[in-house]
């Protein structure tokens, strides 16, 4: 019976043992991974020779705590299974790599009990910022963010909190232009698919959109059957159009639940879209365009926004101000000819 090996315990290298095998001092081990720092170019041989031969690799979080920077930015988002979420997601930890930065996602989905025990882990690694995604996280929690001396970044919230950065697209403009859209191709009975959510971007398009089609005088029917999702799209497709009266047009608050919705119109009740139903939705999601769906929607500029929040990371003095980036209509074949 062949013997059990008990694996031993991984020993990292210390920056002195990199300075023993380099013969030099230990402060110039410590300048030489140091980014723009004074040392010669035969120390600097020496050292990263020394460190490639012990297999050496700098503790970032260890000089963090030493300099109170540790480069930890947190991610505070929820659904981040979500197309947009997963694409807004991607874009900054790009640009936080990029940028020699350590992203540390926090899901806030878990209840407010999980997201504070997160948040505190998040402190106690010294994160320097923290980029809210959603609008899951409570005012409170914000705060506690930006009173722990972190620089605060909120994407889409449209809800008033005074003191971190807000990045966001104009939901209510874009919301109102979905009703004038659909009123140009001569709908008269809209539904507005919306979830339980309850997120204050999500809140404003429901808002904006129910108020317009009141000042045009269009009947519009509300429907929330779940959480932001392709499941509650459907559910809410069957719901809303299984009445004696139905809707010849629907605006969803995101591509997900528009996605549901469409299924349900085709699959469960037959009918044609954009002829007998028009259908716009939220996001740009790369589903949105595809055949099967060929879905109008907004799109909200990712790379763009997540460029400006990495410039508010990045700038020398937090900036409390509030940038709106405009989401631009994306025609395709929901939606019959203007």
């Amino acid at each position: 019976m062949p013997s059990v090996v008990e694996p031993k315990a991984r020993a990292f290298v210390s920056a002195q043992q990199v300075a023993e095998r380099a013969g030099v001092s230990r402060s110039a081990v410590s300048r030489t991974f140091t980014a723009g720092a004074s040392v010669s170019d035969a120390t600097r041989r020496k050292v990263l020779r020394a460190a490639e031969e012990l297999g050496y690799h700098v503790n970032h979080l260890a000089r963090g705590l030493i300099h109170d920077e540790s480069g930890i930015v947190s991610l505070l988002v929820a659904e981040m299974a979500t197309p947009f979420q997963s694409a807004m997601l991607a874009a900054l930890t790009r640009r936080l790599q990029a940028a020699d930065r350590v992203a540390l996602v926090i899901d806030t989905s878990g209840g407010v009990d999980g997201v504070e025990a997160a948040l505190r882990r998040s402190l106690n690694y010294r994160a320097g910022a923290s980029v809210v995604l959603s609008g899951a996280p409570s005012a409170s929690l914000v705060a506690a963010c930006v009173n722990s001396g972190q620089r605060v970044v909120l994407i889409n919230r449209d809800d008033p909190i005074a003191g971190p950065a807000q990045v966001s697209v104009d939901n209510a403009a874009a919301a109102r232009e979905a009703l004038h859209m659909l009123d140009r191709c001569g709908c008269r009975r809209v539904a507005l698919v919306s979830s339980t959510a309850g997120t204050p971007s999500i809140v404003t398009r429901e808002q904006a959109f129910t108020a317009a089609a009141a000042e045009r005088g269009i009947a519009c029917t509300v429907v929330r059957a779940g959480p932001t999702g392709y499941a509650a799209g459907f559910d809410a497709g069957r719901s809303v159009l299984s009445g004696s009266v139905r809707p010849d047009a629907a605006f969803c608050v995101t591509d997900l639940l528009a996605c549901g919705f469409m299924d349900a119109a085709t699959r469960a009740f037959g009918l044609a879209i954009p002829d007998e139903l028009c259908v716009i939705g939220f996001d740009d999601i790369e589903q949105a365009g595809w055949a099967a769906y060929d879905l109008t929607t907004f799109r909200q500029p990712v790379d763009e926004m997540a460029g400006h929040i990495m410039a508010l990371l990045t700038a020398p003095e937090p900036d409390g101000t509030v940038r709106r980036f405009h989401a631009t209509p994306v025609w395709r074949g929901s939606v019959r000819p203007r």
